[in-house]
Order: C-alpha cells, then sequence, then structure tokens
C-alpha cells in the first residue's frame, strides 16, 4: 500500500521527526520528503519504501483507506512484548 503524502506528514509529527532526519533514516534526499509531501511528486518505489520501512521503525503504523479514510497511528505494543 503506498502511503500518501499527508500520511507521510502525520507520521512524521506523531514520532516527532523532522524532514530532514527521516531522509537520514531512509537514506534519501531531503529534497525527495519535501516533493512528496508538498504533492510535487510521486517518491520511485525504492524510495517510497525506504520512506515508509524508516516511519515504520519509529513505531508508526499506517493505516489503509477501507471506507474510514487513510491515517496513521503508533503501533500497539505486544502485551507479550515480541
Amino acid at each position: 500500500m503506498p502511503i500518501l503524502p499527508a500520511q507521510c506528514r502525520a507520521a512524521r509529527a506523531l514520532v516527532e521527526l523532522d524532514q530532514a532526519v527521516l531522509a537520514k533514516r531512509a537514506n534519501i534526499s531531503r529534497n525527495v520528503i519535501v516533493d512528496f509531501e508538498k504533492g510535487r511528486r510521486t517518491p520511485t518505489t525504492n524510495n517510497m519504501a525506504a520512506i515508509q520501512a524508516a516511519l515504520e521503525a519509529a513505531g508508526v503504523e499506517f493505516i489503509a483507506a477501507d471506507g474510514g479514510g487513510a491515517g496513521v497511528r503508533m503501533k500497539t505494543p505486544s502485551p507479550f512484548g515480541v
């Protein structure tokens, strides 16, 4: 599921990452993040996967648009610590 620009912005806010830190963690240019979040361009498949993986590693879970709209939330920790 590709993420939307608004989900990227919301996810960064949720885990308090600025664009530069996300770019570093995703190993891509900050301009890719800026342009994506402003809707100027869609990142390549590899860059999109890197953005999503970096945000998920920070604790974000992406919610698909299944009638209620796309969104983000913090991952729920397992009660068993796994």
